[in-house]
């Protein structure tokens, strides 16, 4: 057994492999502990639109609000507010219809608050938004029986019949009408975008490691531009077969595909060929060294894309890292393309400029490194001046 464990550890892989661990574990710490660092200190960047519609009432009503929730308060009107929703921008909408504040005032009828949700956004968001939804109402509930037994107080005594439906009308002066924009049907559905994000990355990763070992393996039987395109068409076929298989696995066990199983099929190809030409790049670049890169850029990945938590909590410092990395665009786009959304388009071209980058700084990295070799292995040939005098010499 001694033997064994001292073969193994002469063995540089072991020692690799050990560092692959520890770094993954130091990577994650450090990435996921500072980038949640105060998440719920930063809730008041998460935004809450008031359509108002109710003149000066309203106006009481929006100021009492921005007073009483830790958000921030804008008031829109009913488009730009619905577009904003609709982007992200803004998280929820609450609309005060016309004569609000006269049904508050008015016994035996009960006023109407709307509450408008997007469901295509993180748990997190939505779940915190549902708070609101009920805050709100329970708050203008409370307000209302208040203002209302003040009246009652005020006047003659009243009948006892009378009395009680006064009371009971005082009870639930203010009713809650919630309205779901691009709902989401379960928590398997919610976490599709983490889940495609993590495997495809992850994958991507693995699969760029062990071509880079290959091409090494190959070496210089092959020229620096033959690897390259032969690299480039085993990732697109790659993805195509993958993308396929996962997309339809996500059809098959219930999965939510607002805009049709074409499109999502299509925008998650993309997203694999751009997640493998990103994590082959560091390989390439920076040799095996590169999956230490690559294993930071999946922690940052989770951490800014939005998946889990909104990023709208983040710092700034990460909220600016995530605008680079190629998650961000992929989690948008396939909640646009799943639950609902719009600008898909903008994640498209995000992902197809990240691809192109890639795929560019790889080719130019190669042909840097393969000319390099080619100069040292003319060298080795070429005999040094000092051999050269010796052999004339004689």
């Amino acid at each position: 057994m001694k033997h064994t464990v001292i073969k193994y550890v002469k063995k540089p892989q072991t020692i690799v492999a050990v560092v692959v661990a520890l770094m993954a574990q130091i990577i994650f710490c450090v990435v996921w502990m500072t980038a949640y660092d105060g998440v719920l200190d930063r809730v008041n960047h998460l935004k809450v639109a008031i359509v108002n519609q109710d003149g000066a009432a309203g106006e009481a009503l929006a100021k009492q609000l921005e007073s009483d929730l830790p958000f921030e308060i804008t008031e829109l009107d009913q488009k730009q507010a619905a577009d904003r929703l609709i982007q992200r921008d803004v998280h929820l909408i609450v609309t005060i219809p016309e004569k609000f504040g006269q049904m508050l005032q008015t016994s035996g009828t009960q006023a109407e608050l709307t509450y408008t949700l997007n469901e295509s956004n993180p748990q997190m968001t939505k779940s915190m938004m549902q708070t609101v939804v009920t805050q709100v109402t329970n708050e203008m509930n409370r307000n209302a029986a208040l203002q209302g037994t003040q009246v009652v107080l005020q006047q003659l005594k009243l009948p006892a019949d009378q009395a009680s439906h006064t009371a009971q009308s005082l009870m639930n002066k203010v009713h809650a009408q919630v309205q779901n924009l691009n709902k989401v049907d379960g928590m398997d559905n919610q976490m599709v975008p983490m889940m495609l994000v993590l495997a495809s990355y992850v994958g991507a990763m693995l699969m760029a490691m062990n071509i880079h070992q290959v091409a090494q393996t190959i070496g210089s039987a092959c020229s620096t531009r033959q690897h390259f395109a032969v690299r480039a068409l085993i990732i697109l076929a790659a993805a195509a077969i993958i993308s396929i298989a996962g997309s339809s696995l996500i059809a098959a066990l219930g999965g939510q595909m607002a805009s049709g199983f074409a499109a999502f099929w299509l925008f998650h190809f993309l997203t694999l060929v751009t997640f493998m030409f990103f994590a082959q790049m560091f390989l390439v670049v920076f040799g095996m060294a590169g999956m230490f890169l690559n294993m930071m850029v999946l922690s940052l990945s989770l951490v800014t894309s939005g998946t889990i938590v909104p990023k709208q909590l983040l710092s700034s410092f990460y909220q600016s890292l995530g605008q680079f990395l190629p998650a961000t665009y992929s989690v948008e786009g396939i909640m646009n393309l799943q639950f609902g959304g719009a600008h898909t388009e903008k994640d498209v071209w995000m992902l197809m400029v990240t691809m192109v980058c890639s795929a560019a700084i790889t080719a130019g990295a190669a042909a840097i490194k393969g000319r390099g070799k080619r100069v040292q292995a003319a060298a080795a040939d070429r005999p040094d001046a000092a051999n050269v005098a010796e052999l004339s010499a004689h």
